[in-house]
């Protein structure tokens, strides 16, 4: 099997699944009108709330997106579809980068589909604006895309479900996705330490910060992700090692 027909498989595959769509853009889209669409006309600091709130459900619905790749991966290990794969020209490296690639354009669907509802609530930023909003939240995924495979390879279909739940919520309180956890003291620097801070101030960008991002947001989210892909290697192997 060649690499663009499989990705092309996966990707008609991942936007035929009705349940991914669901909670990547239905579950953010909703809580976004629901509480962005009934303070409409608040700010905060001189700053609109639907434009602030997009900008967390914005975080919170990509880093479900990508993370979801990983149910994929254990619907598949369970069916044993991946061990039949592995008798294929397929490589393993064109295995994982379609499953990338479908959790990145289910993210930006999810930006699209949050970004219309911004603009119908009143969110105006100029094109640059969006273009730097956009592209570093596309970078700050990236452990979360990591995150997806370890999952994936690590947990059975029945446990992915609440431990994607649990861990994409976890992940978006402590990084401010609904509001800030701390402003200041101990807890702010703990939350600094997490690529879910930096993804949701990834956003963020856009409400005119200055000097974003600085030099600690891609210090913490490079470790994450080679710390994370370090593990996902382990637990690949550890999984393929028992067929």
């Amino acid at each position: 099997m060649k690499h663009p027909t499989y990705l092309r498989y996966e990707v008609l595959r991942t936007f035929r699944n009705r349940r991914f769509l669901v909670f990547s853009l239905g579950f953010p889209l909703l809580l976004f009108f629901l509480i962005g669409g009934t303070n409409r006309t608040a700010d905060l600091d001189g700053i609109s709330f639907p434009l602030y709130y997009m900008t967390g459900m914005a975080s919170w619905g990509t880093m479900v997106a990508v993370i979801s790749s990983g149910a994929r991966i254990a619907a598949e290990r369970q069916l044993g579809w991946t061990r039949q794969l592995r008798i294929t020209p397929l490589a393993t490296s064109a295995y994982f980068r379609a499953k990338v690639v479908c959790g990145y354009l289910m993210a930006l669907l999810s930006l699209v589909v949050l970004y219309a509802a911004g603009t119908s609530l009143g969110v105006r930023l100029s094109a640059g604006e969006w273009l730097t909003m956009t592209v570093l939240l596309l970078v700050g995924l990236i452990p979360f895309a990591v995150l997806g495979i370890l999952l994936g390879h690590l947990l059975s279909v029945d446990s992915m479900g609440p431990a994607m739940g649990g861990t994409t919520t976890l992940f978006a309180l402590l990084g401010g996705a609904w509001g800030p956890l701390a402003s200041s003291g101990v807890l702010l620097t703990l939350v600094k330490c997490l690529p879910s801070y930096w993804l949701v101030q990834a956003g963020k960008s856009a409400l005119g910060h200055s000097g974003w991002p600085p030099l600690e947001a891609w210090v913490v989210i490079a470790i994450w992700t080679v710390g994370l892909a370090q593990l996902a290697v382990r637990v690949y192997r550890r999984d393929t090692a028992r067929v």
